[in-house]
């Protein structure tokens, strides 16, 4: 292994072996399986669309269909899918590198990012646990399975999963960007159902004589960010990777999991369950392929993620919510006056209720409580006590985007309550992560559901 590698593996990197494929851009690329989970009239259309053609469609399972009795099947369809695309010449010829991407949104241009493959011994999703990647999140164990029946002996994997680095000076990416548009892109196009346009680059080779290795440059970025998270906001104490490291040595905080986690955390299993079986150390799936961004990018926007309730109705909503320190409630006149009031800062947090099935003067309602940093910190603990005591009569999903949020509310044939929370910000978030561990689940959204990680980039993973 050369130098080069070794001092990326340390980062928790590794060079991939990258598939790209022949197909046109806007057939093959869709958008991240965890999205539109109550809109199965989206994924439908996505079927339309893609109808004859090759598409990462095939190769994925969108949670939407996840309650369908059919799973067994499903998954190995899916599987099916993935040889027939490896032995059928629809990917071109594998090349190992890294693959620069660029993506437009209809909210926000020129999103930056690395696609690489990262080592799953660096992370760990325990809360107590502080590896080089680290959860943001809390991880619900129950929904791992499905996504690990999924990978469990796949012969391919395409990424959705985003990792932040922090970045303040925002000069990695940018720098990259410079010296990868030096080559064509490998790809370059629109996106389906008007999500915008992406391009990639591959970076394989040494760069210009004139200029560091792209390699070395980002081994030289990465060694810089692990050595400036130790001093900056590592704090005391903390708890190594695995038990067989020393407690007394501090461990870099590198990435932060930004989307995919449950998608990392189960790829994750799989490794451990692959390692145990076997007896090896090394193998494709001790690796996942992720597309790496910078918290700073100007182009990424936190959004909070929005609950619906199901069975709940609004009087025993705001009930629910009356546990919260300093409660208050009024009701508002419509959705965009109860948006508009959601965005306000306070002191303390706020939330909107969104109820159909109440009467016309309840179906908006604002709440307002003192409890004060990150809103889901306060509300998630209440509506999780709710629904352990409902004995399986009230659920919850989580939803991505305020004019989804709505449309859920609006429509649905049954008691629920859509609850819409106030925007995320992103100042001390590494911070936050690096003292207190993960977040309470689904406490953020990098953007809106559109502008979620279309899968484009596959890598053979067993067989």
């Amino acid at each position: 292994m050369s130098e080069i590698q070794n001092r990326l593996e340390k980062a928790g990197i590794a060079i991939p072996e990258i598939l790209l494929p022949g197909a046109e851009l806007k057939q093959w690329a869709v958008i991240a399986c965890d999205q539109f989970t109550q809109d199965k009239a989206y994924w439908k259309k996505a079927a339309e669309i893609v109808a004859g053609s090759s598409s990462s469609l095939e190769l994925i399972y969108p949670e939407a269909f996840l309650d369908e009795e059919n799973r067994a099947k499903r998954i190995e369809g899916i599987h099916i899918s993935m040889r027939y695309y490896l032995n059928s010449g629809v990917f071109n010829a594998p090349r190992q590198g890294f693959v620069y991407i660029e993506r437009d949104t209809p909210f926000n241009r020129g999103r930056k990012g690395l696609v690489v493959a990262v080592d799953l011994e660096q992370y760990e999703w325990s809360p107590t646990a502080r590896p080089l990647i680290r959860s943001t999140e809390g991880t619900v164990e129950e929904r791992l399975p499905p996504r690990m029946e999924i990978r469990r002996n796949a012969p391919l994997e395409s990424p959705h999963i985003l990792l932040l680095i922090d970045d303040e000076t925002n000069s990695l990416l940018p720098e990259l960007g410079k010296r990868a548009k030096k080559n064509h892109p490998v790809y370059r196009g629109k996106l389906m159902m008007d999500s915008g346009s992406i391009s990639g680059w591959f970076l394989d080779s040494k760069g210009d004589a004139d200029s560091q290795d792209d390699f070395s440059f980002l081994a030289d970025k990465f060694e810089e960010l692990a050595r400036r998270s130790l001093t900056r906001y590592e704090a005391p104490n903390t708890q190594p990777a695995s038990a067989s490291q020393s407690a007394s040595v501090a461990q870099p905080f590198l990435f932060a999991v930004g989307d995919g986690n449950h998608s990392l955390a189960s790829a994750k299993g799989i490794w451990e369950e692959y390692k145990k079986a076997n007896g090896v150390t090394n193998h494709p799936c001790r690796y996942a392929l992720v597309e790496i961004e910078n918290i700073y990018d100007p182009a990424i926007k936190f959004e909070p993620i929005h609950r619906v309730v199901f069975g709940l109705d609004f009087e025993k909503a705001l009930d629910t919510l009356s546990a919260l320190p300093g409660f208050s409630s009024r009701i508002i006149e419509g959705a965009e006056e109860l948006a508009r009031l959601t965005r306000e800062p306070i002191k303390g947090n706020r939330f909107g209720l969104v109820c159909k099935n109440a009467i016309s003067q309840g179906r908006y309602a604002l709440v307002e409580t003192e409890a004060g940093g990150l809103s889901t910190a306060c509300l998630q603990p209440l509506l999780d006590k709710a629904v352990s005591a409902s004995n399986g009569a009230l659920s919850i999903d989580y939803i991505h985007g305020e004019d989804e949020l709505f449309r859920i509310a609006h429509n649905i044939e049954k008691p629920a309550v859509g609850i819409l929370l106030p925007p995320v910000q992103k100042a001390g978030f590494f911070e936050t992560v690096a003292r207190n561990g993960p977040l309470p689940r689904k406490s953020f959204s990098m953007g809106e559901a559109v502008e979620k990680r279309f899968y484009i980039e596959c890598r053979k993973l067993f067989g």
